[in-house]
């Protein structure tokens, strides 16, 4: 059935030129992967091909339309979960599904990921083929390495955990804060190690975009929480448009230090990002800040960064980590 939708998808002539096809390797919810042996340009390259499962859009198009009529009843009958836009989020999750039910969407942005990145030690995202990229069919370089979740593994390649820990948080920032465009769902799984050290990421079906503004205001947050300057955020969130003009700034400021501060005076290891989105969102909701939608896939997929390299090296300081690329 496979050889059959691939045939279809890139013509007897690509297809002919496929020497070797395994079984799938890897299913995920939408797709699954093989890894195939192919002729390109004369010479013989090995290549993963992610093909998507037959009806799925069917499938999920069905779910989103419930997701979507459940979040209008709340947002209808609930009034204090009106800025939490819940219709607009699910919007969001449409969109980000639709493009993910079009691979030469994923190939679009792992080439975009791969172009910013380039010049960029430690990090190398795999390269596409486009002559074998369809709408049902994705096909770029097989990733050479070790799966980040696998420590001991890479201890004997001689892999520097520490390095690794931090590398993986700079290099999301990098992305976030100097491009504008990441990756949203860097956990475990999508994420690889060479023997080298260098991080190889797959999956590239949810990609964030930050604007200028946007990516202007993170790094000044960001790093305003850094310097423990509070008046500084307070007044970046206020420039933003992100609180309402008529809140107070110094009660803001206070607010966001009573976020803040408990963060440097605790042992690294022993803050919970929990807690602390925890605290947040109690703040947004006593000075009646809307939801960013843009800014909600940033969040997540900082949590899971964050996450990833303390599981690689528990003492990880992700501020002090943070300060040089901020």
């Amino acid at each position: 059935r496979q050889k059959k939708i691939i045939k279809k998808e890139i013509g007897e002539k690509q297809f002919n030129n496929i020497i070797e096809l395994s079984e799938p390797i890897a299913a995920a919810s939408i797709a699954q992967v093989h890894i195939a042996k192919i002729k390109n340009e004369n010479q013989e390259n090995q290549v993963a091909l992610k093909i998507l499962r037959p009806d799925i859009e069917k499938l999920f198009n069905e779910e989103l339309d419930a997701l979507m009529l459940f979040a209008y009843i709340t947002e209808n009958t609930i009034s204090k979960t009106k800025r939490l836009k819940l219709v607009e989020v699910v919007h969001l999750l449409r969109e980000i599904t639709n493009i993910e039910m079009d691979l030469r969407f994923e190939a679009a942005a792992a080439n975009e990921l791969y172009e910013n990145t380039k010049q960029d030690q430690g990090f190398n995202v795999p390269q596409i083929y486009w002559n074998y990229t369809t709408k049902k069919i994705l096909t770029l370089d097989k990733v050479d390495g070790i799966s980040i979740r696998e420590h001991n593994k890479l201890r004997e390649q001689g892999v520097d955990l520490k390095k690794l820990a931090e590398n993986l948080i700079q290099h999301f920032l990098k992305q976030a804060v100097r491009d504008g465009f990441f990756h949203g769902d860097m956990h475990q799984g999508n994420l690889f190690v060479d023997h080298k050290g260098n991080i190889i990421p797959v999956d590239f079906g949810i990609m964030g975009r930050l604007d200028k503004n946007n990516r202007k205001f993170l790094a000044e947050i960001l790093y305003g929480f850094i310097k423990r300057d509070y008046v500084k955020v307070a007044e970046v969130h206020f420039q933003a448009g992100l609180v309402p003009q008529n809140a107070s700034k110094e009660e803001f400021a206070q607010a966001l230090r009573s976020v803040g501060e408990p963060i440097f005076g605790q042992s690294i290891k022993d803050i919970s990002g929990g807690n602390l989105l925890a605290q947040l969102f109690e703040i947004t909701e006593k000075f009646n800040m809307a939801t960013q939608p843009s800014l909600l896939l940033l969040q997540k997929t900082m949590v899971v960064v964050e996450g990833v390299a303390r599981k690689l090296y528990p003492e990880t300081n992700i501020w002090e980590v943070s300060r040089p690329v901020l």
